[in-house]
């Protein structure tokens, strides 16, 4: 038996311990320091005579580990056979002159110990899902403005100049988002950062719902934007600092799926409410709720069951240390290790940790202002620009020589891989669209110098040219005309009732004598035409949807395949992670995705383009999960919230330049956007081989 916890010592009764500078690792597979006190809680020691009726007369060699017999070691003996070697590494590096001072490298040596003593269990698992479905959200909001747009700009009549107008401001929000609630994080707390995140974006998002104007939706959609653009850098940031070093690469990739889930969430439920015009309803006579908006108010589930969630979790302990709170940081570890210790059976463990070292760097620059100085609003300005000039120095701190390098070979691997991603993400649609607009203009018919007198069109016109045609005395009534023009023609003396048209123009014709009643036919249809007493009776002026052309069911299709493609990426990635690092796993993933570039010049049809869509989505979702993970890893926890934040601000910045370059080249050329994807690709593959491999790296 071990002198120190009684513990069962090995089968040939010998004990043995190795002495360290501040520890005695013993045979028993638990570290005593040297006042006698175990390291890890064990259970009390009991007298022979206190044996329970239900022990009495066992073996101890039945009670063994029976991985013992087969020489697979004991999962304490591998987590005390890690502490040592760090032990082992630190004790080489101070003797070489290499380690810096030992109050530096305290606190995190000493959290790391503390959260393999917690342990990963039932805290961690609740804490992954409340922080996915935030990730979820955020997933979710980069695929509402592309489903809804086609119906809001005929609802609310947006121009096209517009029309691209909604698109960047989102991406802005989210960028400048991104900025500000990272470093705010690494200020005011993970925990509370995120709850004004996803405040903002349900508020936000519930009243972009509501919007009739153009204007006002707009300005809705940049204030959600803003807010949900934070949840990415505070939800990995969070969940990094409850994790220990040989779960962090496994279980971040496995919390990337979520991103995913809000793609599917987000195509399948555009996909079974937009195209319902019928599930609209109206709230008096100004407000028109159509399905479209009905969409964006299911959209906002995730975010609220997410805010839902956070409000029951604790704050992140390592931020509390970090910033002197050590009282509060101590309850929340004891929590996480009973939390997890009861659901795994074993509620006598106590939580033995009595005292934990903070930086000795630590400086509390804000000021203090009593109660009775200056008025309440002094009082706010002040506290909230010394938080601001706090968050600017630590932006500033990011430059400093040790973080130099690996800050920009990370900006030049995030720029590429969003540029590379993003750029193709808005390709792959719209190719599919011009195709989709190619088949149809091939089947136009088209009629040259007809004639028609005294006809009733009472069937739709679709896809029509008529080129200096003479109609007398014709009427057109409840019909629909449908991308049909009217070029150099007669009418006279007709008559127009109940009339939608979409896509269809007059242009150089002659209109005489003729009537249009109740019809969406009005001055903006006709370009450079000669009117003689025309009368319009009751226009219907403005835009209407049109659900049958708006609502194509295949581009719902197209990103509903896209996002669950990624699937099996993102198990591979989780599964190899942790063993064969995250460098390789990124440079690998976006190499493999560069040459997966090549096979969209075979993109023949739409069937093609879709099925090379998934094949690089699927190849490149292994590189997002590596990046995502190496950016937490290699910043201190002061910083780490904040340089992520500038990270996936550079993302969405190069999303931006991105969507304007590859849509430009679209129906003109299929080269340019491969190559850009390609270069990118391959450059940002090869940088990332440069980066320091951090799965053995605890968290500084």
């Amino acid at each position: 038996m071990c002198h120190r916890c009684s513990s069962v010592m090995d089968q040939n009764g010998v004990r043995a311990f190795e002495r360290r500078d501040d520890e005695i690792i013993w045979l028993c597979g638990r570290t005593h320091s040297q006042d006698g006190y175990p390291y890890q809680t064990d259970y009390p020691p009991q007298e022979e005579d206190a044996a329970s009726d239900d022990t009495e007369g066992a073996d101890d060699d039945e009670q063994m580990y029976e991985g013992e017999y087969q020489g697979i070691p004991h999962p304490d003996e591998i987590k005390e056979a890690r502490r040592a070697a760090r032990l082992e590494a630190r004790r080489k590096a101070r003797l070489a002159g290499q380690q810096q001072e030992e109050e530096e490298e305290n606190l995190p040596d000493q959290y790391e110990a503390i959260m393999e003593d917690c342990g990963h269990g039932r805290f961690q698992w609740m804490l992954f899902f409340v922080l996915g479905l935030a990730l979820m959200a955020d997933g979710v909001d980069g695929f509402v403005v592309g489903f809804v747009l086609p119906s809001a700009e005929k609802d609310m009549c947006i121009s096209n100049s517009d029309k691209g107008l909604l698109g960047l401001l989102v991406y802005v929000a989210m960028m400048v988002g991104a900025l500000v609630w990272g470093g705010l994080s690494d200020k005011m707390g993970r925990r509370k950062c995120l709850i004004y995140v996803l405040s903002i974006d349900l508020v936000f998002s519930f009243l972009s719902c509501f919007a009739q104007s153009y204007g006002f939706f707009l300005f809705f959609r940049f204030c959600s934007g803003f807010g949900i653009g934070g949840s990415i850098p505070i939800v990995y940031t969070y969940f990094t600092e409850f994790l220990q070093m040989d779960k962090r690469g496994e279980h971040l990739s496995w919390l990337c799926m979520f991103w995913m889930m809000g793609g599917l969430y987000a195509s399948f439920t555009a996909w079974g409410i937009i195209p319902h015009y019928g599930w609209g309803f109206a709230i008096g006579s100004e407000i028109q709720m159509h399905s479209w908006r009905l969409f964006i108010l299911v959209c906002l589930f995730p975010a609220l069951a997410a805010l839902v969630g956070i409000i029951f979790m604790p704050e992140s302990p390592r931020f509390l240390l970090e910033n002197a709170r050590h009282d509060e940081a101590w309850m929340i570890l004891r929590q996480v290790h009973d939390t997890n210790w009861k659901a795994k059976g074993e509620p006598e463990r106590v939580f033995t940790v009595t005292n934990i070292k903070t930086p000795q760097t630590q400086e509390d620059e804000f000021i203090e202002i009593q109660s009775d100085t200056g008025t309440a609003f002094q009082r706010w300005t002040v506290r909230h620009m010394t938080m601001l000039q706090q968050v600017m120095a630590n932006i500033m701190s990011l430059s400093a020589p040790e973080l130099r390098l690996q800050g920009l070979f990370l900006v030049i691997v995030w720029f590429c891989l969003a540029f590379s991603y993003h750029g193709l993400g808005v390709w792959f649609p719209d190719m599919i669209k011009y195709m989709q607009y190619e088949e149809y203009e091939s089947k136009v018919r088209v009629f040259h110098r007809e004639r028609v007198e005294r006809f009733h069109f009472n069937f739709s016109l679709v896809n029509q040219i008529h080129r200096e045609g003479e109609y007398i005395h014709d009427k057109f009534a409840n019909i629909e005309i449908k991308s049909v023009k009217f070029e150099d023609s007669l009418f006279e003396n007709c008559y127009f009732e109940d009339v939608r048209s979409t896509n269809t123009f007059f242009e150089n014709c002659t209109i005489k004598n003729t009537v249009f009643y109740n019809t969406d036919l009005w001055q903006e249809k006709f370009k450079d035409c000669r009117m003689e007493n025309t009368t319009f009776l009751h226009p219907k002026k403005g835009c209407h949807l049109n659900f049958q052309e708006e609502n194509d069911i295949v581009i719902y299709m197209v990103s509903f395949l896209g996002s669950l493609a990624v699937l099996p990426g993102n198990i591979i990635s989780a599964l190899f992670m942790d063993k064969i690092g995250r460098i390789r796993i990124i440079g690998g993933s976006m190499l493999v995705s560069s040459a997966c570039t090549f096979l969209l010049l075979l993109s023949f049809s739409q069937g093609a383009v879709i099925c090379w869509q998934c094949l690089f989505y699927g190849a490149s979702v292994a590189a997002w999960n590596g990046v995502e993970v190496i950016s937490v890893e290699l910043y201190p926890s002061s910083k780490r919230g904040t340089a992520f934040g500038i990270l996936n601000g550079i993302c969405k910045f190069a999303a931006i330049i991105a969507s304007f370059i590859f849509a430009a080249f679209i129906g003109i050329t299929k080269i340019i956007p491969i190559f850009l994807a390609f270069s990118a690709l391959v450059c940002g593959g090869l940088v990332a081989l440069k980066l320091p491999e951090t799965r053995e790296k605890i968290l500084s």
